[in-house]
């Protein structure tokens, strides 16, 4: 009889086991499904649209109630309460259309302009709701980078010209080279005194190991199909011809970077800005680069002033903590080279 009972009791505790194991098993599995899902939620596209009007009034509520004596607060408040039903009457009888508004967009770019994908969605989305009258706002902030890329994002701002849309774009720190590129598609370039302004040119750097992997007795071949397959090469011996090929590809994509910036700035002696310099924002205004001296600050709070209606817009993926620090090293990478004022870089692919 006891040793049937110990029998019972070890096969008990034997299913328990098993049952604690298959719910580990199941919490586990469970954990990585919500992961997965989460993961996938943080990826997915996000478009978040702010009303910037309501922020400044809520800034200016604060000034006043801090400024103003009683009477004039009353007097304040008695005006934004009217102001108020107004609006909801307008509302009511359905006249809530708000004309002439300005959407505003961050361009921060690194030397693969990244951002590239953030800002396509955006534009993709005021696309589909812009009316006449409406503004578009770029706050850009590039040293620039590479060509393609570039090309890419400068393209993007051309579909908002192409639809109508008005477009100005606000350099409060730097827009060199390829920030400059994309700067220059808009019809009204403001920037700062102090901001990097220009930079038109094209650079290409690139280390070559050959003597040091001879020194070694280190043998690296290159195989290649088509002359001009491979110009030049880090690890191989290159010759002058190719060195020289690989100057013409660099005079041909600053032909086409003049050519670019000279159509959307005809009034450009587009020759001696092209020179690869830069120029702060008070000598670009005289040299035509930009239009007006100025922040992106200075322009919205003008259109609010002005009654129109101001909105961020801000279509961005949620990648993890990872994606985000190496965003910010590229960025941080950008914005030091932009200190050098580099121009276009001519790095593609093979």
């Amino acid at each position: 009889m006891t040793h049937l009972i110990n029998v019972a009791i070890d096969y008990g505790l034997f299913l328990l086991e098993v049952a604690t194991i298959v719910m580990a098993i199941g919490l586990v599995i469970g954990w990585l499904v919500s992961a997965a899902g989460e993961l996938r939620a943080r990826k997915q596209e996000t478009l978040k649209v702010t009303n910037v009007n309501e922020r400044l009034e809520s800034m200016a509520d604060r000034m006043s109630e801090t400024l103003l004596n009683a009477s004039e607060k009353k007097a304040r408040r008695k005006q934004k309460k009217s102001e108020a039903k107004q609006r909801q009457k307008a509302e009511k009888l359905g006249r809530k259309h708000e004309p002439n508004r300005l959407f505003v967009l961050d361009f921060d770019g690194d030397i693969k302009a990244s951002p590239v994908e953030s800002l396509r969605e955006s534009i993709n989305a005021l696309l589909q709701v812009a009316e006449s009258g409406d503004e578009v706002l770029v706050r850009l902030e590039s040293g620039g980078g590479m060509v393609h890329s570039y090309g890419l994002a400068a393209s993007q701002l051309v579909r908002l010209r192409e639809a109508g849309m008005h477009l100005t774009v606000a350099v409060d720190r730097v827009a060199a080279s390829g920030g400059y590129l994309m700067a220059c598609v808009a019809e009204r370039i403001v920037a700062a005194p102090f901001a990097i302004v220009g930079s038109i040119g094209v650079v290409a750097q690139l280390p070559n190991f050959h003597r040091f992997l001879k020194d070694k007795d280190i043998d690296f071949d290159v195989y290649t199909a088509g002359e001009h397959k491979r110009t030049l090469t880090m690890f191989g011996e290159n010759t002058e011809s190719g060195r020289a090929k690989f100057v013409e590809e660099l005079e041909d994509v600053h032909g086409l970077f003049k050519s670019f910036v000279g159509d959307y700035r005809p009034s450009l002696d587009i020759d001696a800005v092209s020179t690869g310099e830069h120029w702060h924002g008070t000598q670009a205004l005289s040299m035509s680069l930009i239009d007006e001296i100025g922040t992106s600050d200075d322009v919205m709070l003008t259109a609010a002033r002005n009654e129109r209606s101001v909105y961020t817009v801000d279509s961005h993926e949620r990648g993890s903590v990872w994606q985000r620090i190496t965003g910010e090293a590229g960025r941080l990478m950008s914005r030091l080279a932009a200190g050098g004022a580099v121009g276009v870089d001519a790095r593609r692919p093979s």
